[in-house]
């Protein structure tokens, strides 16, 4: 068993499975309310009608060919082994697909001061901050959440340590990383946040962190992560693949409850 990244992606965003490359969700303009004297006239307002889209862009695939006596001559399954290990590779890099564009598309900003998550004395002002960028929308109640490389965890770790007696009781004998300031904290691996192009999606998210409300964006999976296995003319064995469709939105709307943290050296 090979050693796996944390999955993030799902906990944080709505995942739509059904098969359809297109999902439509139009959305109006704010209306306005005027207040005034009682005299039971009014005057009518224009507004707009804007049609948000998201569209399925990229396929993840994973393909190997698994000979018939690497299967025969070993002790354990080889096809169910690679097959399972294809299954999370496809799974890890939709993960990262899926972090970067919530961090790419989302409209909030945030810059850290000095040292960023790793800095302790930190911890308190960041949390507080992003919670005053959030507070107040009624999409709050879907939770928030801050997700952070492993590098980050050092700040959090220490600032849960010295913060409160049964807080930091609990930190101590716990290593208890998984919520502060109303917010869940997830943790990936270093390098989860890039500058790349990825399929047809280009990022620029070096030294960027990802905060928001839960289940305001969507990533689309048509079938979820599908799996084939085929005979191969002159070759005994199989050849297996993993494959998935992955498209990725953040709803205009509500584009600024996700937020890019810029981290400062």
């Amino acid at each position: 068993m090979l050693l796996r990244k944390a999955l993030v992606a799902e906990a944080i965003c709505e995942v739509d499975r059904r098969d359809v490359k297109t999902i439509d969700s139009p959305y109006a303009s704010q209306p306005t309310t005027t207040v005034q004297a009682i005299a039971g006239t009014y005057s009518t307002a224009a507004y707009t009608l804007t049609d948000d889209t998201l569209t399925v862009t990229d396929e993840f695939i994973a393909a190997e060919h698994v000979y018939d006596f690497e299967n025969v001559l070993t002790e354990f399954n080889v096809f169910d082994s690679r097959a399972d290990e294809q299954n999370n590779s496809v799974k890890t890099a939709i993960d990262s697909y899926v972090l970067n564009n919530l961090c790419e598309d989302g409209t909030g900003t945030y810059t850290t001061a000095s040292g960023g998550f790793t800095n302790p004395s930190n911890i308190n002002k960041i949390m507080a901050d992003l919670s005053g960028r959030l507070a107040g929308y009624a999409d709050t109640y879907k939770g928030l959440y801050v997700v952070i490389e492993n590098t980050d965890l050092t700040g959090f770790a220490q600032a849960q340590m010295a913060n409160g007696f049964s807080f930091a009781d609990a930190a101590l004998k716990n290593g208890f990383f998984t919520n502060y300031g109303g917010f869940e904290i997830y943790v990936v691996r270093t390098g989860t946040f890039v500058t790349d192009t990825v399929g047809t999606k280009s990022w620029t998210n070096d030294e960027h962190r990802v905060a928001g409300v839960k289940k305001v964006s969507t990533y689309a999976a048509p079938r979820g992560v599908q799996y084939d296995e085929k005979k191969v003319s002159g070759k005994t064995g199989m050849e297996i693949v993993t494959f998935g469709y992955i498209g990725h939105k953040v709803w205009a709307p509500k584009a600024e409850l996700t937020i890019d943290i810029t981290l400062t050296a």
